[in-house]
């Protein structure tokens, strides 16, 4: 008995003890750094709007028929749901009591304003290389350019005690340490200023770059492990690898990858998923300097270790099969019936408007993860003002595993197309990914 009163008084100790440096430690990682902001200065302002663009801030604290910025976007994690917030000026549920040393905390250092840490889901790990006049802006659009909406924020379904934030603490102090941008010497200015937008506010590791154990970025920016955006599967969807290598950007060109971001299509390809949000609300906004400064960066990542620099497609004989009505091949017929009348039977589909088949890196990914969700699911391109129309792509969840693992196998593996095949398992898997896709917080007086 008395041993295990000393075990639980021990452990009790070491509990507090935790406790107690968890909450000290935002003090020292994250010192309030309060300053003056004009927060009426226009110029200041209209940076500010250009900023959260980049930033992309409306795609997550923006939910589906929800007010601009009232948060309630519902983001599925291994562990539950988390709700992102309402980052209007509303003192009561948003930001409006925030002063603006508050605000840097919390997007530079993931600290709230009662000095409570922010789950990693807010990229603030890339925000914090991001300059104090960047972070000024910010703040002086939000408190004066953003309409208020008085919307309370939804509790995460995160069940405890893994929803405790204050470990959260000792998780910043491993990984989300205060850092700032370091420029390569042997890249010119123009990738230099792509680098500075992708590792910071642009935050495309956040997505694309794989995670650790821990939910960690394995790397925030080309640090020689060639870890950084070399592809991550986030919510069901498979971000791209996004380095110049084979199953990467080698069969992009930089005028491929601006007009991507720019309108969401090419003559190949299409932005769907998470990727159409990040166009609709960011990347059409940018400049052209910005994007091009982007696109010239990327296209300098080498391709890691062991991994093809190009990629060769091999020779296509399943066009002239499909023409003739040779439906041998496991997935033609299912093609044929379902796919065909879009994509075409040479996999080419129309420019701009039914994305190709052949030679679309999408297809050809290391993971299909993306292909499965969006032939299950369905999706839409994105709505810019750089093109006619958004065009939507009908989900097939009606058809059998068997027969979607034959269709997705024989198209990443058709017209030249050489990739792993899918199997039954996998389109199992992603029909419970599918089915535990989070409602988004929207009150109904919201959604008017």
């Amino acid at each position: 008995m008395r041993k295990l009163t000393k075990i639980v008084l021990v452990g009790a100790i070491g509990f507090a003890a935790a406790y107690g440096g968890a909450r000290l430690l935002p003090a020292w990682l994250a010192p309030a750094q309060p300053d003056t902001v004009d927060i009426k200065d226009p110029q200041l302002i209209q940076r500010g709007a250009y900023l959260s663009h980049v930033a992309d801030c409306a795609a997550c604290h923006t939910a589906p028929g929800g007010k601009p910025f009232a948060g309630g976007l519902g983001m599925q994690t291994p562990m539950g749901t988390i709700y992102s917030t309402n980052i209007t000026p509303d003192p009561a549920h948003g930001i409006g009591g925030y002063s603006y040393a508050d605000f840097e905390r919390a997007v530079r250092r993931g600290v709230r304003a009662d000095g409570q840490p922010l789950y990693p889901a807010m990229p603030y790990v890339s925000y914090a290389i991001t300059s104090d006049d960047e972070i000024k802006a910010l703040y002086a659009y939000f408190m004066s350019s953003v309409q208020p909406v008085d919307q309370a924020n939804a509790a995460t379904t995160i069940p405890w005690p893994a929803s405790m934030r204050w470990p959260l603490s000792y998780w910043q102090l491993m990984f989300a340490r205060p850092r700032s941008f370091q420029a390569d010497p042997g890249m010119d200015a123009v990738a230099q200023r792509g680098a500075y937008l992708v590792e910071g506010f642009a935050h495309c590791g956040a997505c694309h770059t794989p995670r650790g154990l821990a939910f960690q970025e394995k790397a925030l920016g080309e640090d020689g492990s060639r870890h950084f955006l070399s592809g991550s599967v986030l919510e069901g969807w498979y971000a791209k690898n996004l380095r110049d290598e084979g199953t990467g950007l080698a069969t992009w060109s930089e005028a491929d990858i601006v007009e991507f971001l720019r309108s969401g299509r090419t003559d190949r390809t299409a932005a769907f998923g998470g990727m159409a949000d990040v166009v609709q609300h960011s990347t059409q906004h940018m400049t052209a300097e910005d994007l091009q400064a982007m696109a010239h960066y990327l296209k300098q990542l080498p391709a890691r270790e062991g991994r093809a620099p190009q990629w060769q497609p091999g020779q296509d004989t399943t066009t002239a099969q499909l023409r003739a009505g040779d439906y041998s091949v496991p997935g033609a017929l299912v093609y044929s019936e379902h796919c065909q009348a879009c994509h075409r039977a040479d996999g080419r589909g129309a420019p701009r408007i039914y994305p190709a088949l052949a030679g679309n890196s999408i297809v050809f990914a290391d993971d299909p993860s993306s292909l499965i969700q969006v032939t299950l699911a369905g999706g839409r391109t994105p709505d810019t003002v750089h093109d006619r129309m958004a065009f939507s792509m009908p989900g097939f969840a009606n058809v059998s595993n068997k027969e979607l693992a034959e269709v997705l196998s024989f198209i990443r593996n058709s017209w030249g197309n050489h990739a792993s095949p899918v199997s039954a398992d996998d389109i199992a898997r992603m029909r419970r990914v599918v089915a535990d896709k989070p409602v988004h917080y929207v009150p109904a007086e919201e959604s008017k």
